[in-house]
């Protein structure tokens, strides 16, 4: 089979057959690259990660439906506290702006930010904050706040009337000064909170603005699909990005540890993007499945899946996380030795083009070499022609071509990729077992 005969170019699912995040997602998100459908990063860039489809026949059409989810599980607060009081609890570590957003693409210009604080000395309303509220681990306070959507908003005010609040939460963007003003140029162009007069400071901290608190009860799926359904502003977040807003914690600074690695980026042929948290997510995948045995995979809803895994990162010891990074640093290397500039990527047989980066091939491939001893590993960077010849045959059966093309969060999907690739590894180091003693 041809990479052009892999199904790459089936025409694209109407959007009520999408996931409840793909019908939120914009039409334009994919773009033909050589024969492969690859996301479409932010600038509106082609990447080299390979689309993930939704099974238009899905294997588990049997399994019972669970969504839509018990409106009574579904607790969600509306608020109309001041921006006095949004401020107070940024300063007491209550409010977590999720900072690493702020290296995304497409964050507010000083004008932007400018505008929304006119917009605020002229009373006129701003849009409504997104919050979940955080209760359950250590490291959280009691009725901490992590703010989902509204996070560019809370960062512009904040940055003109407390930067140093914002500096302590990780934000190091200095004092915001008035620019680009529209109706009061004359009077706060170029001016900061300090140069406003005590009538306009009470005016600006005094506003109230609507915060809808997501309360602890609420089941992790429904917070996740509630802030993709609001999720339709100008620049939406990503399904990691929402992930990483979620569920602050130890999992969040790993994540940005492996993704930086360079035994990654070398993995990968720097191919998997940083701004949009794609790379983070390609890691999140490995650990979902070194921690869940993908045999006991039994998720129905994939993005849940990871979200929960990052949650069991979090608790882990700290040991326990450097553990689970030297394996993976280990794997990334492996998979390089062996495969080359075509690791984790679809490779048939005579092919010499390059494909895009595959999500589940990459946690494929790269799990499976993770639970190897570091003898064995050897032993198949050892026989690399082996594993190769083997892989492009395995990418030849259609079963195991569709269980990395599509549907891809499928459980019986999930279980046939993995034990396939385990079992190529498996033969290839039976077979030169006496060779590589």
């Amino acid at each position: 089979m041809s990479p052009e005969d892999s199904g790459s170019n089936r025409a694209p699912q109407p959007k009520d057959q999408l996931s409840l995040y793909g019908r939120y997602l914009d039409d334009a998100s994919a773009e033909d690259s050589g024969g492969f459908l690859v996301e479409i990063g932010a600038g509106g860039r082609s990447t080299d990660v390979e689309l993930e489809r939704p099974d238009e026949e899905p294997d588990n059409a049997d399994e019972p439906i669970t969504a839509p989810y018990d409106p009574s599980k579904i607790e969600i607060q509306t608020l109309n506290p001041t921006i006095n009081l949004l401020i107070s609890r940024l300063v007491n570590k209550m409010i977590d702006l999720a900072p690493d957003f702020q290296r995304k693409a497409g964050i507010w210009s000083d004008e932007q930010q400018s505008r929304l604080i006119e917009s605020l000395l002229l009373r006129i309303p701003i849009p409504s904050f997104y919050a979940s509220e955080l209760t359950d681990s250590s490291w959280a306070q009691d009725s901490s706040w992590a703010i989902v959507d509204g996070i560019q908003r809370l960062t512009a005010i904040a940055r003109f009337i407390a930067p140093e609040a914002l500096a302590k939460a990780g934000i190091r963007s200095g004092p915001l000064k008035l620019r680009g003003l529209e109706y009061l140029k004359d009077d706060f162009e170029g001016k900061g909170y300090a140069d406003l007069s005590g009538r306009m400071q009470i005016r600006l901290n005094e506003s109230q603005v609507v915060v809808h608190l997501i309360r602890p009860g609420t089941p992790e799926e429904v917070k996740f699909n509630i802030f993709a359904r609001i999720n339709t502003g100008g620049l939406p977040l990503t399904r990691q990005e929402i992930r990483h807003a979620l569920v602050p914690g130890p999992a969040r600074k790993l994540l940005s540890s492996l993704a930086e690695s360079p035994e990654f980026a070398s993995a990968t042929s720097h191919g998997v993007y940083s701004e949009r948290m794609a790379d983070r997510e390609m890691v999140l995948r490995y650990l979902a499945f070194r921690l869940t045995d993908p045999n006991l995979f039994r998720s129905q809803d994939f993005d849940q899946f990871l979200a929960l895994t990052m949650r069991q990162v979090n608790r882990l010891t700290d040991n326990e996380r450097e553990g689970h990074g030297h394996d993976f640093r280990r794997a990334m290397v492996t998979a390089e030795k062996i495969f080359e500039g075509h690791a984790f990527r679809k490779q048939f047989p005579g092919q010499t083009r390059r494909s895009p980066v595959n999500k589940a091939i990459f946690e494929t491939v790269s799990v499976n070499l993770a639970a190897l001893s570091d003898r064995e590993r050897s032993a198949l960077v050892a026989s690399r022609e082996q594993v190769v010849e083997g892989f492009q045959q395995l990418m030849t059966d259609r079963d195991f071509e569709r269980a990395v093309s599509v549907g891809t969060g499928d459980r019986v999907k999930v279980v046939d990729r993995f034990a396939k690739v385990r079992e190529l590894f498996r033969t290839v180091l039976e077979n030169n077992r006496g060779s590589n003693q």
